[in-house]
């Protein structure tokens, strides 16, 4: 999913509660893998895996390790796992970033961990995911800077997740961006031709500039060529 990233890992099995109609774990021919369907369960077997060190890992790229139905003691078992390989660098993303307020002080390698959440437009994504509202995911990302700034040391590093980009206002959704002083920001586009109503190329590029007139860097993803050609480069 990130070229900045260096491994993934999977504690989780069962389907996601979001079911986001872009879920990139349903494959347009074959469907669901098994392993990705029911309850959420935890393999306890991946507990025992050497993360070793130097690494970059993603961990549960193809779930949502801090849903809401994710069982509590399943969060403190995969975090356990990663703070017991503390150099390495942790990568996390959700849709419920309420949720990492439960867990905030027990992230691992707090200077080095990433915590993520996908947003991908300002307005209503009924019928397209059961996740939190939007405005409900960028104030639970604010209280995430506003804990850093109280307590005075790194908490951990923020991005917000574009992606697939769908249609938006730039007035309201660059603003929210930009209220909840993200890292940095990775935009990408529907790769899978799922039909979702998406954002011209013009409007795209004024979100970009809105974003990086804040000083927030921007990850640019391959695919968003297919929407905007050869505007901009896309980083590698």
């Amino acid at each position: 999913m990130y070229d900045w990233t260096t491994h993934t890992h999977v504690h989780l099995a069962g389907e996601c509660m979001h079911k986001c109609c872009y879920c990139y774990v349903d494959n347009p021919r074959f469907g669901r893998p098994g392993k990705y369907k029911g309850e959420p369960r935890l393999i306890e077997e991946e507990l025992l895996v050497d993360y070793g060190r130097g690494k970059t890992i993603f961990v549960e790229n193809c779930g949502d390790v801090f849903a809401q139905n994710i069982p509590q003691e399943f969060i403190d078992k995969i975090l356990t796992h990663c703070r017991a390989f503390p150099d390495n660098e942790y990568v996390f993303q959700t849709k419920n970033p309420r949720r990492y307020l439960d867990f905030i002080y027990d992230m691992p390698n707090k200077k080095n961990c990433f915590l993520g959440t996908t947003i991908e437009t300002n307005r209503d994504t009924h019928g397209i995911s059961n996740a939190p509202p939007t405005i409900e995911r960028f104030q639970a990302m604010r209280a995430i800077k506003e804990i850093h700034t109280a307590s005075g040391f790194p908490i951990c590093k923020t991005f917000i997740t574009i992606e697939p980009i769908l249609d938006f206002d730039v007035s309201e959704f660059s603003r929210n961006i930009i209220f909840t002083q993200p890292d940095f920001i990775n935009i990408g586009a529907d790769s899978k031709g799922h039909g979702l109503k998406e954002p011209s190329a013009e409007k795209i590029m004024q979100l970009v500039e809105a974003i990086q007139a804040a000083d927030i860097e921007i990850r640019k993803k391959h695919n968003l060529v297919r929407i905007v050609g050869d505007q901009f480069k896309v980083e590698k």
